[in-house]
């Protein structure tokens, strides 16, 4: 592969299973004909099954993706990680402009998971990865309300079949100049949003 540059391509998987639980919100895609699909929703790895193990999730069954999330079609996820605009005024040395970033991009085939108990299990692990609070919900999976969710909901398995990923970290940079990116990042990802928020809910 030569784009994006070598330095630039992440090869250690663990890395990219770590971003992956992360930031577990993917974005779907899936393509028919000339018409894409695009579906944002969380993701759970799972390491038990397949080569590269496969992704775990559930969509809205009146979401139209539901037509190609069906047995073995071709999906990628994306994977967001942290990223930011770099400016020039940030190196020790003279730069141009810059935006770094993680993503990871996984090319997987789609199944539909078929069995109710296996859904609501799924969902149920979901919660228990994301939950981080000191006193955790658990779902718990005899609930009439979330029996009644499979009305409305439709689990997704994705088994991995490649994965990319794309590291753009400035480290074609000198070793102190890459220090400084990282610490720009590291404080814009620490920026407070209530303003943002505050503006558009």
């Amino acid at each position: 592969m030569n784009y994006p540059p070598k330095h630039h391509q992440e090869t250690d998987f663990k890395n990219i299973v770590e971003t992956i639980k992360r930031y577990p919100l993917a974005t779907l895609i899936s393509a028919k004909d000339s018409e894409i699909f695009t579906t944002h929703l969380p993701l759970i790895y799972d390491a038990s099954e397949g080569e590269f193990g496969t992704l775990i999730g559930h969509v809205d069954k009146f979401n139209p993706h539901i037509e190609l999330l069906q047995e073995h079609i071709p999906a990628q996820a994306i994977f967001h990680g942290p990223n930011c605009y770099i400016s020039p005024n940030t190196y020790s040395t003279t730069q141009f402009p810059t935006w770094n970033y993680v993503k990871v991009h996984i090319s997987a085939k789609a199944t539909r998971i078929s069995n109710n108990d296996d859904v609501i299990a799924s969902i149920a692990h979901m919660t228990s990865v994301l939950e981080t609070s000191e006193h955790p919900y658990v779902l718990d999976k005899e609930n009439p309300r979330a029996q009644a969710l499979l009305d409305y909901i439709v689990g997704v398995k994705l088994e991995i079949t490649s994965w990319e990923g794309k590291f753009k970290l400035s480290q074609d940079k000198l070793p102190k100049d890459t220090k400084l990116a990282k610490e720009v990042l590291i404080q814009e990802s620490r920026k407070d949003i209530t303003a943002f928020l505050d503006n558009i809910v």
